[in-house]
Parts: C-alpha cells; structure tokens; sequence
C-alpha cells in the first residue's frame, strides 16, 4: 500500500498473466483521489470511475469474470470493513488506512482502540476471526450482483452470501412474489399485548 500504484499495478498484472494495460482499477469519482486516477492513468492501466458504491467492486476482485481487476483510493470506512468480510470469505486480502478529516472522528478512531489513525491496517485489524459471513443483494446493477427487477407482481433479487469459515460462496437468484402479505409484521411496542 505504501508503494507507488504503479509498481503495484505491475505485481497485479504479473499475478494475473496480464498487461498493465488490460487491468481495471475502480476508482471512487472524487477529488481526493485525483492523484490516484492521475497515477493509474500515466501507468496505462484502464480506469472504471464511479460515483459511488464502493463496496461492490471491492468485493467483485475476488471474482475472476467480474471484470474489475484492483479498487483503489479513498472510500468510505465502512464499505472498507464490509470489503474486508467479503475478501476474508473469498480467501482474499486488502490493506487500507483511515482518512479521518477533522478532530472528532479522530476521536472516534481513537476511541475505537486504534491510537495511530495513519497506520496501515491489514486484513487481521479490519476482521477479526474465522467464522466471518458475508451477505448482501443486490439493489442496482454493479459488478458482483444484479439490482432488483420488476415485472407484473414478481420482484426479482440477485444475492450472494459467502462464509470463510468453509469456504462456501453462494450465489442466489430469487423471484418474489408482490402480492403475497409477509409473514412476519412487525407491531410497535403500542399495539402489542
């Protein structure tokens, strides 16, 4: 993490029998990572920009068909820990280090057990444990799972739920049927007996 991308992007592209210039590095569309983009670009890499959503390419690395290669730059701190579950499940890794912006969330940090807010964490610091699961479905399309669809009185989801404990990554297509009342209802605190 503390190499420059572009000597990172070559290891990438070793590991993966690839050119450089057939890479593709998620970025997070946003001024403080203008650097990073810069970088990614000079190396020759292709560079997918997002606005946000951060969560989904970070976890689609570790799928060989999902057509993102690297995720870099500043994101949010806990799409950050959401990718690490994801990653520990998949038999991945990531590095990353907190960007806190002012004094309270310094404070946060910091009251959170981690005194040096600019060290690198790794995989160990951001999950703790074998039996971590993963899950999340889709709600608009990204490059791990499909959004939601409509049609007549069925909703269709894409899921996926993945359990490092065993390894097991399961991918789930389900069809919901929008006329049928839910089962469980949940009463306020009023209305119950």
């Amino acid at each position: 993490m503390d190499a420059p991308i572009e000597d990172n992007l070559i290891k990438v592209a070793k590991c993966l029998g690839k050119n450089v210039s057939d890479l593709v590095v998620v970025i997070l569309d946003r001024p403080r990572n203008g650097s990073i983009i810069t970088a990614v670009r000079d190396a020759g890499a292709r560079i997918k920009l997002i606005p946000d959503g951060d969560l989904s390419p970070a976890v689609a690395v570790a799928f060989e068909d999902s057509g993102v290669d690297v995720v870099a730059g500043i994101g949010g701190a806990p799409e950050g820990v959401l990718a690490a579950a994801a990653l520990q499940c998949a038999g991945g890794e990531m590095q990353a280090r907190l960007w806190p912006t002012d004094d309270r969330q310094v404070e946060r940090v910091q009251a959170m057990g981690i005194s040096d807010v600019t060290r690198k964490l790794f995989m160990d610091d951001l999950v703790k444990g074998d039996d971590v699961i993963f899950a999340a479905t889709g709600v608009t399309d990204g490059e791990l799972l499909r959004g939601v669809q409509y049609s007549g009185q069925f909703a269709r989801t894409h899921s996926i739920v993945m359990r490092a404990a065993t390894g097991t990554i399961r991918l789930i297509k389900a069809l919901h049927r929008l006329d049928k009342k839910p089962h469980f209802v949940h009463k306020s605190p009023t209305e119950q007996e």
